[in-house]
């Protein structure tokens, strides 16, 4: 009993621990996000996206980006582009860049685990996304489109729908106005805090799976799962078996960044964590929710390709860095060892959590949670209804 307690207790330390190394980063990283989300104007992003052109790809990627959602809305927003005419591979794109090429993502990936591996998630995702667009060049027949149009037109609810809505509103006045504003700073508020809404239960799944397994599982059992004593062999099982991981841990989004830093230091390969992160896009609740918004068919599709994407993206990711010298030799992310110390994580923690008490009280003040009722009632309502 005695040893059940100690390694529960232990788990529940390092949770909490790496909850404390990764929170100034969430913080700075979701009020970031908030200001993008109040400043880009998304309501009309259908007419950004007609083809899949280069020029509307790249429109769709940087949109993406800079919209900054949870895999759930950014999915939801995608379907929303496509039924209001955008295209479909566009909408994709703007998908994928939703949810990892954002800014939290990279704060974190950088703050636990160093700046190779925020590069990499930047380089990668752009690559993804031009295999994605030359495989649906390729493989996308109309009829498949015509299907999923048909679905998607159906509107069946999925999750975050109104989240996603909230994201695409209109916006008024010029971006300068809607930052030095009194209600641009309201705004702010309100998006800080779904923002938050909508990811707190998968950034705390994603710790306590993480504090498990890393306070739990001895690293022999990882070097031994990622083939670390052949390196060839590592470098390309771990693209393959990062996505799995992610598709078995089911967090979406920055939820997985802890768990990443697990598994760099068990000794998955630096594509491998790449791949990992870019699971979230294909774990089966998504995956369902494709089913809904597009049919079986399309939605075995996406699956199918997105893997085989995020495999072949991450093996590339690889190679390049490791031709640069860029891959850290040395398997020593952040995983709390130092955490609830007099540090540089404590002080800026102090300070972010002050700039969050503020936002949530403006948040409070200003309508926040009966906008959020009423956002969640509306979810609800359309869930009931299909």
């Amino acid at each position: 009993m005695t040893d059940i307690l100690h390694a529960v207790g232990s788990a529940l330390y390092l949770s909490a621990a790496m909850g404390w190394e990764i929170l100034w980063g969430l913080i700075l990283g979701f009020t970031l996000s908030a200001m993008v989300d109040v400043l880009v104007s998304k309501a009309e992003l259908q007419k950004l996206m007609p083809d899949a052109s280069p020029a509307s790809i790249a429109r769709a990627s940087l949109l993406g980006a800079a919209s900054s959602s949870c895999s759930y809305a950014a999915v939801a927003i995608a379907r929303s582009i496509f039924r209001k005419g955008g295209d479909f591979t566009a909408a994709m794109a703007f998908q994928f860049a939703s949810t990892n090429l954002v800014i939290e993502l990279g704060i974190l990936l950088v703050a636990l685990m160093g700046w190779s591996f925020g590069a990499a998630e930047f380089v990668g995702g752009p690559l993804m996304i031009a295999l994605l667009v030359l495989m649906y060049r390729r493989l996308l027949r109309p009829r498949m489109i015509a299907e999923a149009r048909e679905q998607a037109a159906k509107g069946i609810a999925g999750k975050m729908e109104g989240h996603a809505g909230m994201a695409t509103m209109h916006k008024h006045g010029s971006w300068r106005q809607r930052l030095t504003s009194a209600e641009g700073w309201t705004s702010i508020s309100h998006f800080f805090v779904m923002n938050w809404s909508m990811l707190w239960k998968d950034i705390a799944i994603g710790l306590l799976i993480s504090g498990t397994l890393g306070a739990l599982v001895p690293n022999s059992f990882w070097h031994a799962a990622f083939f670390t004593d052949n390196p060839l062999l590592a470098t390309l099982w771990g693209p393959v078996i990062g996505p799995l991981i992610a598709v078995a841990s089911f967090t979406c989004s920055i939820g997985n960044v802890p768990l990443a830093a697990v598994l760099w230091n068990g000794g998955i390969s630096f594509g491998g964590v790449v791949a990992f992160i870019f699971g979230d896009l294909i774990i089966l609740p998504i995956v369902n929710i494709y089913r809904k918004y597009y049919g079986l068919r399309m939605s075995l599709f996406l699956l199918a390709t997105f893997y085989v994407a995020m495999v072949i993206s991450a093996i590339a990711v690889e190679l390049l860095f490791g031709a640069f010298g860029a891959v850290p030799t040395v398997r020593d992310a952040d995983i709390g060892r130092a955490a609830f110390s007099l540090n540089y994580t404590t002080v800026l923690n102090v300070l972010t959590l002050l700039l969050a008490g503020w936002l949530y009280l403006r948040y409070r003040r200003t309508g926040g949670p009966t906008m959020m009722r009423e956002m969640q009632d509306g979810e609800a309502e359309h869930a009931h209804e299909h």
